[in-house]
């Protein structure tokens, strides 16, 4: 599929996203177009496996008749090899194209009724997974897509309407899921989960990273490597920022991941399956990832993240006892949870790994407890390795500067900590009130860590004693050098210049004065 194709199918993605739209938020009716359009990856993935398997009967999943002995035989056999292989299971009845028929089918002018068919159906796919391995990663999976919501139409004809045109649509479009090599339907999926968050504001934070700090984050953890055992994002959203390491190696064995929010939480799983991970390569818990870790006893070869900066925590004193922070002597206060996450992703790092995380400006200085953790983790761990700063307004919903600290229990340069300084006009483009990070720009910031070098006024190698120095304040003004000498001032020709404006003056009082006297009036000066 070309570029250009590409970004047909995507704009087709969002006008049909848009036709839901109405009232909504865009947080809101992103879970019915996201839903919908996993549905029909289940669907398809569903008929393709089973035509796959019919091959040999010289029959398709579509010609089975479900009222039959014969057909219920065909279906027993396809759903015990479904559920291994798939993880679920969807009847030939049930699959996205025959619902969507259904109901664009005109009756006498009416399209068919069909909402409590698909309810049905999204239950069903729910249901056919329990009592097996794939329960968890598809429980309540849909629950957010209410179907009977007001906001949808007034009345159950309006609702059915508007959800029939959107499944027609979506109907129309060929996924190319038959196509291994090209993920056609993971990146439109990713396309339109920017889209809704663009358009969300602050919510925005809660389940996406710009794609462009996702890419910084993963070229980074994956660097000198082809292949991960795992890699883990402790506050994952969608787990977009999981999918885009998937991208910089040849493979990944599992994939682990924890979310606050449940309907995120959702969208993450969605977002996974909908990729191609399989579901026993990904475990998504949905949880607080500070007060109750559901990993904890994993290790990991990459970690990346994007915590809610400077969010509030319980502190609880009985985490000093907790292995995540009890060396460090201190915990993260609580009204900024920053050096928490820190803290709980150094636990969880394997002594091969890499952990990038992106956080406020405020860790780099900050004392009191935040500046003992920063200090503990310096001089005793000598766990960090790279601070990158990143320009400001580049994240939806704030506009404050961040940055992105590298840590490493194994550090292959143990005597100085590289400084990056990415926030500069020429470091960034701006686009109406975003700043955004284009490809050049992110590989001067990816080939600058990755090579380690000293450039002038972006980047610098700083050793250890100067850290110390500094007393572990790590703003990096301290480090990277970005003043731009101004002009040397002529103060003879500003002089002559003054002298020149005060003639002036005088010429144009005389001018003014004088007309007065011939129109009689007083001068206003």
């Amino acid at each position: 599929m070309s570029e250009n194709q590409k970004k047909q199918l995507e704009q087709q993605l969002w006008n049909i996203a848009n036709t839901l739209r109405g009232k909504m938020d865009a947080d809101e009716f992103r879970d019915y177009i996201l839903g919908f359009i996993f549905y029909k990856y289940l669907a398809e993935k569903m008929e393709i496996f089973a035509d796959d398997i019919l091959k040999p009967d010289g029959i398709t999943y579509t010609s089975i008749d479900e009222t039959t002995e014969e057909g219920q035989e065909y279906l027993e056999a396809i759903q015990e090899e479904a559920i291994e292989t798939l993880g679920y299971f969807l009847k030939p009845s049930e699959l996205f194209g025959q619902i969507a028929q259904k109901g664009n089918s005109d009756t006498e002018g009416l399209s068919n009724f069909i909402i409590e068919d698909l309810q049905k159906i999204l239950i069903n796919i729910q249901n056919s997974t329990m009592g097996t391995e794939s329960e968890e990663d598809f429980d309540n999976l849909f629950e957010d897509m209410d179907l009977n919501s007001t906001k949808l139409g007034k009345t159950p004809e309006a609702r059915n309407e508007i959800i029939a045109r959107v499944l027609a649509h979506l109907d129309k479009i060929d996924f190319k899921l038959e196509n291994a090599e090209i993920d056609v339907l993971g990146d439109a999926y990713e396309y339109l989960i920017g889209q809704f968050a663009s358009g969300a504001g602050k919510k925005a934070g809660e389940f996406y990273t710009p794609q462009e700090v996702s890419i910084i984050l993963a070229k980074i953890v994956t660097t000198g490597k082809t292949k991960l055992k795992s890699v883990y994002d402790p506050t994952c959203g969608s787990g977009s920022l999981l999918l885009r390491v998937a991208k910089e190696v040849d493979e990944i064995n599992d994939f682990y991941g924890q979310e606050l929010n449940r309907t995120t939480y959702n969208l993450a799983r969605m977002n996974m399956i909908l990729h191609d991970v399989h579901y026993r390569k990904f475990d998504i818990k949905q949880e607080d990832t500070l007060e109750r870790p559901q990993h904890i006893d994993h290790r990991f070869e990459a970690i990346v993240a994007n915590p809610p900066f400077s969010a509030k925590w319980s502190a609880n004193p009985l985490f000093t006892s907790d292995d995540r922070f009890s060396q460090y002597g201190k915990l993260a206060p609580k009204s900024k949870a920053d050096f928490a996450f820190v803290q709980h992703m150094v636990h969880h790092l394997a002594e091969n790994g890499t952990m990038a995380i992106v956080l406020p400006h405020g860790v780099l200085f900050r004392g009191a407890a935040e500046g003992h953790i920063r200090q503990y983790l310096i001089e005793d761990r000598n766990y960090l390795d790279a601070v990158i700063g990143l320009p400001a307004n580049i994240f939806y919903g704030t506009s404050i500067p961040t940055c992105i600290l590298v840590f490493k229990k194994c550090r292959e340069n143990p005597d100085d900590i590289l400084f990056i300084d990415a926030s500069g006009e020429d470091n960034y483009e701006k686009v109406k009130t975003q700043n955004i990070l284009r490809e050049n720009h992110i590989a001067k910031i990816v080939e600058t860590y990755q090579n380690r070098t000293t450039i002038d006024k972006f980047s610098y190698v700083a050793s250890m004693d100067e850290i110390k120095e500094n007393d572990y304040n790590l703003n990096i003004p301290r480090y990277v050098d970005t003043f731009e000498e101004e002009e040397p001032i002529d103060i003879q020709a500003v002089a002559q210049t003054l002298k020149d404006l005060d003639t002036e003056i005088a010429d144009t009082d005389n001018t003014i004065a004088d007309f007065c006297k011939q129109l009689n009036i007083q001068t206003p000066f």
